[in-house]
């Protein structure tokens, strides 16, 4: 692994102007939600170590800020890691986390994998496994450090997005839970403290304070980004379109399809499958 730990004596104001941003312009939008959802869903207890995953695009670096913040009020005793898994990334694309470290005073550890080659010649899209392999790494790394949680950067958008991607695309009523406790790391959790905080408002954080970040930057995606594989066009953004469209004509819609998960009838449900996986229909006590 390599530490960064020295970025924060370089960082000018820009991390300032960030910070002073998240405190007072987004306090609403994004650190109140950020908070709420640490609360409602009990994602950090006292003495947690966390390891706040950073992948290099516009979530994952307010979440880092996010948590800083946090640590700033100093309400809940935790540690806090900030690390970078690199996957294989161009020249340009890793140059650009080490900037946007460095600029946000976030002392990154980074460690390298070698994913993005390992799942290039895979035919469709490798996007299921690829997210595998790289959480399994960052549960790995993270323990090593003394960890016992990671922070992802996933929100409300992604949240809803995959209940409706579930169900048009793999035929089940599912969700993003907002904590998980690994099934292949004894002691370690994932948590996703943006949970509660929409998409728009960490755009409109990033373009307030002029940053730019990376996007996934597998090979799959720029060659989707390029045209040259239409054929893979990611479901997500089918997904993402649709719900925009019917968010415009009928407002509420986001709102509803999140809330779904929350409010399941299983008097109303043809069958389900409990926490141990056991499937029931309800014929089994009509």
């Amino acid at each position: 692994m390599t530490d960064f730990d020295n970025y924060g004596s370089d960082a000018d104001d820009i991390a300032r102007r960030a910070e002073e941003s998240i405190r007072k312009t987004f306090r609403k939008k994004l650190f109140s939600r950020f908070a709420k959802a640490i609360v409602e869903y009990e994602l950090i207890q006292p003495d947690d170590k966390i390891a706040v995953c950073i992948s290099g695009g516009k979530d994952s670096f307010v979440m880092a800020k996010l948590f800083q913040e946090l640590k700033r009020h100093n309400k809940i005793p935790f540690g806090l890691k900030f690390l970078v898994m690199d996957p294989g990334y161009n020249a340009q694309n890793y140059a650009l986390i080490e900037k946007n470290a460095r600029l946000l005073d976030i002392p990154i550890t980074v460690f390298k994998t070698d994913i993005f080659a390992d799942v290039e010649s895979i035919g469709k899209s490798p996007c299921y496994l690829c997210a595998r392999m790289r959480r399994g790494h960052l549960y790995h790394a993270a323990k090593d450090l003394g960890c016992n949680k990671i922070a992802l950067g996933h929100h409300y958008d992604d949240v809803i997005e995959t209940i409706l991607m579930g169900m048009l695309y793999g035929g089940q009523m599912q969700t993003m839970m907002p904590k998980l406790k690994s099934a292949n790391f004894e002691g370690m959790q994932l948590i996703r403290p943006m949970y509660l905080i929409r998409e728009q408002h960490i755009k409109q954080w990033r373009d307030c304070n002029g940053l730019q970040f990376i996007r996934c930057a597998c090979l799959f995606t720029e060659r989707n980004a390029d045209g040259e594989n239409p054929e893979n066009e990611s479901k997500r953004l089918k997904v993402k379109e649709l719900i925009r469209r019917l968010e415009s004509e009928d407002g509420g819609i986001e709102q509803n399809i999140f809330r779904s998960v929350e409010n399941v009838s299983l008097k109303t449900v043809i069958a389900y499958k409990d926490k141990d996986g056991v499937r029931h229909r309800f014929t089994d006590d009509y």
